[in-house]
């Protein structure tokens, strides 16, 4: 049997932590929020990072699957990418007039990015979802969005519920819902509010939370491409989570069709605080004309860190590589679990990928799988989808697997077939 992780100093640190800050850690990455379960499974605080690794107070290694939950693209510290940032430090960063590097990294978006025809910069990817709903009801006058069930586009008032903490009617009094791959009733949405929706919101495919990742149904995009045309309606793409690990033209493309608006932060700048709106041209007055924008957001350094991270993910060809990795990662997981009688989910593009064990509904099983990985150093979490990056190596991998295989055997003996 492996040696199992402990976390004294990363438990002392969280009782200075929560006497100082809300929660201790506040948001999914804290304990507060019930996504670590169990809780004595995991560490809260790190002391440092490479590679596709994190160390936590105590001196733990962990293989991160969730990879700062999505900046980590091509591995921490990557030199190029930090390099790029140092360099520009030197010259300037936070500055009142803005350095030509904005102008350059705009360049190349709009010259990778399939739909792309300028770029408007931001920090985090809500920043980013909030400007493109922003833009589709300035251009279109209207006030309606349109959703999928099990969305996630950040953490505004628009993008909750009405039964969310602080979140009043009138905050989604103007939000329609839909399931997703549902065509039918998508239309008839359309429908029951012509001349009313601003626009239609989505991730590329579904990788909601606490739910097996499902991808469009053939020809599905296409179909509500040409719904949105057809009812003037602003199709905006969400690929905060997705975006450059399926492909680096932007999500859209990997499934044939192009956005009006697509979202981008998390693998834009390798964790480097950046995101951007990128859209066609006919919206671009429509987003000049906003009352939008924020103390930090045209800051050179991040604009430099993420012209090096693009520049070297296409020389990479990174989302075959990750894509590449994560069906290696998916296969051995599918394996290991069929060898203890496990039926374990894996689903979505193998480069951002949900795991689940289907034997138990409760959810139980797979958090004590997890939890057990998580003490033997692999770093998965029980709730979200994962993350591949470019640092991960086959050795990594066959680590992970046979971590995997003495998390199921103890999870059989816990639970006997």
């Amino acid at each position: 049997m492996m040696e199992l992780n402990t976390y004294t100093k990363s438990r002392e640190a969280f009782e200075r932590a929560v006497k100082v800050i809300p929660s201790g850690v506040y948001g999914h990455q804290g304990p507060g929020e019930g996504c670590f379960i169990p809780v004595e499974a995991y560490p809260f605080f790190s002391s440092k990072a490479q590679g596709t690794y994190f160390w936590d107070l105590d001196g733990n290694r962990f293989i991160d699957y969730m990879c700062a939950y999505g900046p980590n693209v091509l591995g921490y510290n990557d030199p190029d990418v930090d390099d790029a940032a140092k360099e520009q430090l030197a010259v300037e960063n936070c500055v009142t007039a803005p350095s030509t590097v904005m102008i350059d990294f705009a360049e190349l978006l709009v010259d990778t990015v399939a739909s792309a025809d300028w770029a408007f910069f931001a920090k985090n990817g809500n920043d980013v979802t909030t400007c493109a709903v922003l833009t589709a009801r300035a251009y279109t006058q209207k006030k309606k969005i349109v959703f999928f069930n099990g969305y996630y586009h950040g953490i505004s008032p628009w993008t909750q519920k009405v039964d969310y903490s602080g979140i009043t009617e009138e905050d989604v009094c103007n939000n329609l819902y839909v399931d997703w791959n549902d065509y039918d009733a998508l239309e008839e949405v359309f429908h029951q509010h012509k001349d009313e929706i601003a626009a239609l919101i989505a991730q590329p495919y579904m990788h909601g939370n606490f739910r097996d990742n499902e991808l469009p149904a053939e020809g599905y995009w296409q179909k509500v491409r040409k719904l949105c045309t057809d009812n003037g309606v602003i199709l905006i793409i969400d690929d905060v989570r997705a975006g450059f690990r399926l492909d680096t033209a932007g999500s859209d493309h990997y499934f044939g069709f192009e956005a009006d608006l697509i979202c981008f932060c998390k693998a834009l700048a390798n964790g480097y605080n950046v995101s951007a709106l990128c859209g066609k041209n006919f919206l671009k007055n429509a987003v000049s004309g906003l009352a939008y924008t924020g103390s930090y957001w045209m800051s050179a350094v991040p604009f430099a860190a993420g012209i090096a991270c693009i520049s070297k993910m296409k020389k990479l060809n990174l989302p075959h590589l990750l894509i590449e990795k994560g069906k290696k990662l998916e296969d051995g997981l599918i394996a290991k679990a069929q060898k203890y009688g496990f039926d374990l989910h894996v689903s979505g593009i193998p480069s951002l990928f949900y795991l689940r064990i289907a034997d138990d509904p409760s959810f139980v099983w797979h958090q004590e799988w997890v939890a057990e990985c998580v003490k033997r150093g692999v770093y998965f979490t029980n709730h979200h989808n994962h993350f591949m990056n470019a640092s991960l190596s086959d050795s990594d991998i066959a680590y992970t697997l046979d971590v995997a295989d003495e998390a199921f055997k103890v999870l059989r003996d816990k639970h006997p077939a």
